[in-house]
């Protein structure tokens, strides 16, 4: 832990010298008029508000989030953003209805969560299996929907400035600051309109009162309750057989539902602004997240285990539960040189689970009713940025210069996963590990906006990061913006953005094992099979690229179409490739770690029209098509211990299981300056399953795709003269209910027809 705190202290007074070192240079070098103030000349927006106009970006508005409410998570509504879908942690749609943010068919992986710039971490404290897989609903659920100013969804090459994690994209939500006196009381309820499906239901209170001039204060509360899936939602026939190896019945039981989830939030702010110059403020936040248990684990149900951990399910019991703590600091600052924004946050994440069971046909499956395990995730992240105004070659340009120190430390000592290994020729030992795995990067980074003359616009950018564990990378890239008349408008970028190793990846005590189906080609049930933790990962790179055009003229209308190509490489996975062997109780077993997997790509199109008709009525549509998503992974040949040769070879599988294309439109009609009505609809295409096992090398054996579907909703609003604002609506009007099977793509329920209502006070 000193050695933490040392490693802590010289990186935030690196961050600080590198700030501080801009501020003589920048007063020295700007011009002043006769009056003594400086003269910047054209005004040039800062580089991260040009990339936020680039054509992979979209912005949701707190009104947008009013007319089409969320139920119980905001992911609801980032994924009716171009290029967004909701998918699992990865392309074996183990875990299927823990659905979370995937950009462009990148994997939820690589989208980084912010709120208000800041990143969260939270999902990291959670396990991974050998396909990445994490037993979490992401890092979106946060934040009531309640509380949300707006939300940023950044895609493609504008992204990379962002550091890592954030390959696919950038998700950043920001909340309602305490700039006016405000007292918000609201609720809602979602009620399905099966007795299967879980209902919801949410109260929540925003206070913010301005002490004086120079003071102010915020306080939020929330309380958010979905309720579980019946365990047998998706039942049909239980088939069994005997199993060839050990002659006793081997039975397949329906799919789990989803789980339901109770969500605890409260967060307070205070905001002092000394002077015009100089703001100020401080947050606490708190969070807790537990799961209410539908009998999912990581091959889908838990029908077959004890009837103690099987009346979970039915009694609704929580059987994991996420705690989150926040503290941040962030300072303002306006000068007549430039302006600053700069913060500290310490967060940390208590993964606090019932034990589980670590391999075989029960993997994933709860062990215990009475042992729990606990994973602390601590970060901390301070960050600092200065914005400066300048000439470059005589062209006016706002210049960004950026420092990020980022500490994560992963305990895993009161975790059962947490173990020990000796290979037979000692190689490897992690026997004197003591379940602390610590990462520390340093990030560093400059980006020039420049106003190249009236219709070019160029964006350049440059970010080091180094870290402890893998080392150096060089990430940034260039984006451009070309008016070719006032009404079109050529976008395109080109950058390279990062992901470093989790530290489950980098822990040497962390061990995933299985029995022996899950064992790499050609060891088929020739197990049992270990991945252990990798020191010695590079971090994953892509190489993102888009070009596209904008409209904006006529009646309204705003309309884009873009190409994107993604070139993904060093993604992280379990390995295929064998280490070592060590000997358990006389037997030999095989030993594999995380590596780095060479290739992968992703490519499609966006597309988006929106129409301001008249005052009554505005049409947006956007659309997002996959031509490519894939990974390609080498299979090293080898001979079992029944003496069976294998050749070596090379196959392809999805990054990610999301829909060949995806369509989103809706329609606002205004009846009067109080009623709104909002019909909308989403259509998704064919989702392909897998035809191979990206860890294992094996041909699946089930690979049903799951066909396309329309859902269709009708919303409204209400706005009563007294501060009441109504919202109500039908959700899957025609109850397009799909149900899991867990075969193949059909890895995730889809809700059928609900019903919701909420009222808002405002005083």
């Amino acid at each position: 832990m000193a050695r933490a705190r040392a490693r802590l202290a010289s990186g935030s007074a690196l961050l600080l010298l590198s700030v501080a070192a801009v501020t003589p240079l920048a007063a020295q070098t700007l011009p002043e008029d006769d009056t003594g103030a400086y003269d910047l000349g054209t005004i040039v927006l800062t580089a991260e508000e040009q990339i936020k106009q680039a054509l992979g970006v979209s912005t949701i508005t707190e009104e947008d989030i009013q007319r089409q409410p969320v139920v119980n998570d905001v992911a609801e509504i980032i994924r009716k953003m171009p290029g967004v879908n909701l998918s699992g942690t990865s392309p074996s749609g183990q875990r299927g209805n823990q659905r979370q943010v995937d950009i462009r068919g990148m994997g939820p992986e690589n989208v980084l969560i912010l709120i208000d710039g800041k990143p969260v971490l939270s999902r990291t404290s959670v396990k991974q299996g050998r396909s990445g897989e994490r037993d979490t609903r992401g890092d979106t659920n946060w934040v009531p929907a309640e509380m949300v100013e707006s939300i940023e969804v950044i895609r493609g090459p504008a992204a990379a400035r962002y550091g890592s994690g954030a390959a696919g994209g950038v998700v950043n939500i920001i909340t309602k600051a305490p700039d006016e006196d405000l007292l918000q009381l609201g609720t809602s309820f979602d009620m399905p309109e099966s007795s299967d499906e879980g209902m919801t239901q949410r109260y929540n209170l925003l206070w913010a009162k301005r002490l004086n001039s120079d003071f102010a204060l915020r306080f939020s509360a929330n309380y958010n309750k979905t309720d579980a899936d019946d365990p047998d939602i998706n039942e049909s026939e239980v088939s069994c057989e005997i199993d060839p190896d050990s002659g006793e019945d081997s039975c397949t039981y329906p799919q789990a539902g989803s789980e339901g989830v109770t969500n605890k939030d409260f967060t307070l702010r205070l905001d002092w602004t000394p002077s015009d110059r100089n703001r100020f403020n401080v947050e606490l936040g708190y969070s807790r997240q537990g799961n209410i248990y539908a009998g999912d684990t990581l091959l889908g149900n838990e029908r077959s285990a004890s009837e103690d951990v099987v009346s979970l399910a039915d009694d609704g019991e929580e059987t994991n539960v996420m705690k989150r703590g926040t503290f941040a600091l962030t300072h303002l600052g306006s000068y007549g040189w430039g302006e600053t924004n700069s913060f500290i946050q310490y967060e940390r994440t208590d993964n606090t689970r019932l034990a589980e069971n670590p391999a075989g046909g029960v993997e994933g499956s709860i062990s215990s009713t009475d042992d729990w395990d606990t994973a602390i995730l601590e970060s901390v992240v301070v960050k600092s940025e200065a914005y400066i105004g300048h000439t470059l070659a005589n062209r006016p340009a706002e210049m960004t210069l950026g420092a990020e120190y980022r500490w994560e430390k992963l305990d895993l000592s009161d975790y059962s996963s947490f173990s020990s290994i000796t290979t037979d020729d000692g190689s490897i030992d992690s026997s004197g590990s003591d379940g602390f795995t610590e990462q520390n990067t340093l990030g560093i980074y400059l980006e020039e906006n420049i106003l190249w003359n009236d219709r070019l616009t160029l964006t350049p950018s440059l970010r080091y990061d180094r870290a402890d564990t893998f080392g150096g990378t060089f990430s940034g890239g260039l984006n451009a913006s070309y008016d070719l008349t006032s009404e079109w408008t050529i976008k395109g970028g080109i950058a390279q953005a990062y992901k470093s190793p989790t530290v489950y990846q980098l822990s040497d005590g962390y061990v995933y094992t299985t029995r022996g189906n899950g064992c790499p080609y050609p060891y088929y049930r020739d197990g049992p099979c270990y991945v252990l933790g990798n020191d010695d990962l590079d971090p994953e790179t892509s190489i993102n690229k888009e070009i596209g055009i904008q409209y904006t003229g006529l009646q309204g209308i705003n309309a884009t179409l873009t190409y994107f190509h993604n070139d993904y490489r060093d993604k992280i996975q379990a390995g295929t490739t064998q280490i070592g062997t060590t000997t358990v109780d006389g037997a030999q077993q095989r030993l594999y770690q995380w590596e780095n997997v060479p290739e992968s790509e992703v490519s499609g199109l966006e597309g988006s029209f929106a129409w301001d008709y008249s005052d009554q009525f505005r049409f947006a549509v956007n659309g997002t098509y996959m031509i490519s998503s894939t990974q390609k992974v080498k299979i090293d040949g080898g001979t079992t211990t029944g003496g069976e040769s294998y050749d070596s070879t090379e196959i392809e599988v999805p990054l990610s299981l999301v829909p060949e294309y995806t369509i989103n439109a809706s329609v606002d009609y205004r009846v009067n300056d109080k009623l709104t009505l909002i019909p909308s609809l989403t259509h998704y295409g064919k989702i392909e399953a897998a035809k191979y096992s990206g860890t294992t090398g094996y041909e699946t054996e089930e690979s049903e795709d799951r066909d396309p579907y329309t859902l269709v909703n009708l919303g409204m609003t209400y706005q009563f003269d007294n501060g009441f604002d109504l919202k109500a609506g039908v959700t899957n009007i025609f109850d397009t209910s799909i149900k899991r099977s867990g075969e193949g793509a059909e890895t995730y329920n889809e809700p059928g027809r609900s019903y919701y209502f909420g009222l808002t006070k405002t005083f």
